[in-house]
């Protein structure tokens, strides 16, 4: 293996994304549209403005449908119409904050989302391989600074890292009950915290700095000493097609897998991260930290080992953390300057598939 997805494997490949009109979900899309593969999207419209999708596609939009993940209905049609053989499940209520505003829905698109697809897919037979990607904090957090690994016990302390706990529940029972017996392999990818170019989304630490250094207004820290397993999305996203590679391939025994920095690097807390970036954009390193201010409970530690991921797929991460703040500043540089976002992430996933970190 070489520790990168083969163009060659995904080369005409049917594959459903949800989610891809996300920040994530729009350097997937694009990456593997790179690949040859023949991608539909399934997501609600951008929910940003402006939106690295919106940046992405201007001249045209690629094929896909803007759905709730809810929508059993939509969700069996688009199965149907685009047979496709493997399904990337990015989809999701991903904030923290927004959670503790609505928990409720936050649990319905993460867990009875996931459910409807996982049930359409069911009914799909061009199916054969799910990789369901839930997150970081789906682990019992105890604060202890430990790293954790996929044996650990499935917790959260909030209604998001709880929903997507229960999403692996879910998956895990979807896979005994029904895909077992079909021979088709579904998992669960837990990535670390992403950084890259193109984010905008609400409540992030990267975008917020993007915002602030836009509208000339002072940063607003919640956490400054707070630390979390930064990584490029690349790099996040180099382990999500290997893991879907070797399901569809039968190889991959595991049923989950991290995804994350080495634990050997330094942790860098939110603090450090905000200066870094700031400084690669040419902004002098300025913030406020507002977390005397009431404000929910966020987890102050977070580390994953990724050994499984090294051990499975030969995985690595093959950006440091400070290699992924650097990339990070330079796409938004680029963005700043007039470059497209198109040519900035087109020319990040070369350099990241030819070994140029």
């Amino acid at each position: 293996m070489t520790g990168l997805p083969d163009p060659e494997f995904w080369a005409g490949k049917r594959v459903l994304l949800t989610g891809h009109t996300g920040f994530k979900g729009s350097w997937a899309g694009l990456w593997l549209r790179e690949m040859g593969a023949h991608v539909t999207g399934y997501a609600l419209a951008p929910a940003s403005q402006p939106s690295l999708y919106a940046l992405l596609h201007e001249d045209e939009l690629p094929e896909g449908k803007f759905g709730d993940i809810r929508d059993r209905e939509a969700l069996a049609e688009t199965l149907r119409t685009s047979e496709p053989e493997i399904v990337l499940h990015m989809a999701a209520q991903p904030l923290v904050r927004e959670s503790y505003a609505a928990p409720a829905e936050t649990f319905d698109v993460n867990v009875m989302g996931t459910v409807r697809l996982l049930e359409a897919a069911r009914a799909a037979p061009s199916v054969k391989a799910i990789l369901v990607v839930t997150t970081d904090k789906v682990y019992r957090n105890d604060e202890s600074g430990r790293h954790f690994r996929e044996t650990d016990t499935l917790g959260g302390h909030d209604p998001y890292s709880g929903s997507k706990a229960a999403c692996e529940i879910a998956v895990a029972t979807w896979r005994s009950s029904y895909f077992n017996g079909r021979g088709i392999r579904i998992a669960t990818a837990r990535g670390g915290n992403v950084i890259g170019g193109g984010d905008f989304s609400a409540d992030r630490l990267v975008p917020d700095i993007v915002r602030a250094a836009l509208s000339g207004e002072r940063l607003h820290i919640r956490s400054p000493l707070a630390t979390r397993p930064w990584q490029h999305v690349l790099d996040c996203l180099n382990g999500y097609f290997l893991f879907a590679e070797s399901l569809y391939k039968g190889e991959a025994s595991v049923d989950a897998l991290n995804f994350g920095p080495s634990p050997t690097e330094q942790p860098i807390a939110v603090r450090d991260v905000a200066n870094a970036i700031q400084a690669a954009m040419g902004l002098s390193p300025q913030w406020d930290d507002v977390s005397s201010l009431a404000q929910p409970r966020e987890m102050q530690t977070l580390g994953l080992d990724p050994a499984l991921a090294a051990e499975t797929l030969a995985w690595r991460a093959r950006l440091t953390q400070r290699q992924a703040i650097e990339w990070t500043a330079h796409w938004y540089n680029g963005w700043r300057r007039g470059e497209t976002a198109r040519q900035l992430t087109l020319g990040q996933i070369a350099a990241f598939t030819k070994g140029r970190p």
